[in-house]
């Protein structure tokens, strides 16, 4: 049997305080968002589940597909395939031999349509496989209105995505150190004789504070599309415009914002004590339950009263316990909705008592 105990977690501010809550900003993009990286929580959104061409920005999921199945010294002999490819381009030639880790910074700053498709003809032995590698990801990362039909973005009809989807890939290719090292570089110099240097197209670099990412993107079809990042302190927003004519000042807005009108709260430390709970037959009467992981959650000021926290212990537990072992979970609530999901641990292994010394215990205790 089991006892559930609901409480509030004493809250840590992580970020100073800010201004009130204002109206989410106006802007003319068809479709966008604003998400918070760590928790993926929605900030602001307008139309961001319409399926859209998303040009360049394709090439986020191009290099994190890239960075799992190779390794930055292979070396890719470069084949009729990928020379020649329309629109923007790192010049390769046939017979050129790059590294993998160029090739992924002519893809990401200089938007490279010839470097995607070396990446794929490499990577995926061929175009078509390659692709299928990319939406077997999104797949994965829950890109469930997303579909490619290239490496590059250049238009295609059944090649399309979504701003809610266009995040969630972000935000799980900004776990790659390599891929946050590689959208936060204004330059590279590659290792070939010429057209070396590559610039990164993405100004929000230079003009936005905090600035670290991540894909402009354009055609005819698509229009202007962009996805930045911006980290500040402990938090890091992730916004993307789809067809907006102002797209720098738009995704601009949307992260000041999230800056503006969201705190960062630890809701829950890792090892935080939680709770003592009895040990049958064991050589301590007690053991400590403490949280297995942190959690971090961007919140409104006025939102703090509302969050709520249920844990699911045992009211005993029988010895021997190793330490780090699961014992109950930890259920997080924000105005009822369940925002996280998490595990309660032992903090220290427990033995198990012999029968001689549970014996004399038990005398001891009468």
């Amino acid at each position: 049997m089991k006892i559930k105990f609901t409480f509030i977690i004493l809250i840590l501010i992580l970020l100073p305080a800010k201004d009130s809550y204002c109206e989410k900003p106006g802007i003319s993009a068809q479709s966008a968002i604003l998400i918070d990286a760590k928790s993926k929580r929605v900030l602001a959104s307008y139309n961001p589940y319409i399926k859209l061409p998303i040009a360049s920005t394709t090439k986020i999921m191009t290099a994190l597909v890239a960075l799992g199945k190779g390794e930055l010294t292979d070396k890719v002999e470069i084949d009729n395939r990928s020379v020649g490819i329309e629109g923007s381009s790192i010049y390769l030639e046939k017979g050129e031999i790059i590294t993998l880790e160029d090739l992924l910074y002519g893809l990401l700053l200089r938007s490279g349509n010839d470097s995607a498709m070396a990446i794929a003809n490499f990577l995926g032995e061929y175009q078509e496989k390659y692709v299928k590698m990319m939406n077997e990801e999104a797949k994965k990362i829950g890109a469930e209105s997303t579909n490619f039909t290239n490496p590059h973005g250049l238009h295609q009809d059944k090649h399309y995505s979504t701003a809610y989807d266009l995040a969630l890939i972000t935000g799980e290719a900004m776990k790659i150190d390599k891929f946050k090292e590689i959208v936060s570089s204004k330059s590279w110099i590659a290792n070939r004789s010429k057209n070396s240097i590559f610039y990164n197209k993405n100004k929000a670099l230079w003009e936005y504070e905090g600035g670290d990412g991540v894909k402009t993107g354009y055609t005819t079809k698509s229009g202007r599309c962009l996805v930045t990042t911006a980290t500040r302190d402990d938090t890091q927003l992730i916004a993307v415009v789809l067809n907006d004519n102002n797209w720098f000042n738009d995704c601009y807005k949307l992260m000041d914002y999230g800056f503006e009108n969201f705190n960062t709260y630890v809701i829950c430390e890792k090892e935080q004590f939680l709770k003592n709970i009895p040990i049958y037959n064991g050589k301590k009467d007690y053991i400590s339950a403490i949280s297995k992981d942190t959690f971090l959650y961007p919140l409104r000021e006025e939102e703090i009263e509302r969050i709520k926290i249920n844990m699911s212990l045992p009211e005993t537990i029988e010895a021997p316990v190793i330490k780090g072992e699961k014992i109950g979970d930890i259920i997080i609530y924000l105005d009822g909705q369940i925002i996280h999901k998490g595990e309660i641990i032992s903090k220290e292994n427990v033995e198990k008592l012999s029968i001689i010394r549970n014996f004399f215990k038990k005398i001891r205790n009468q």
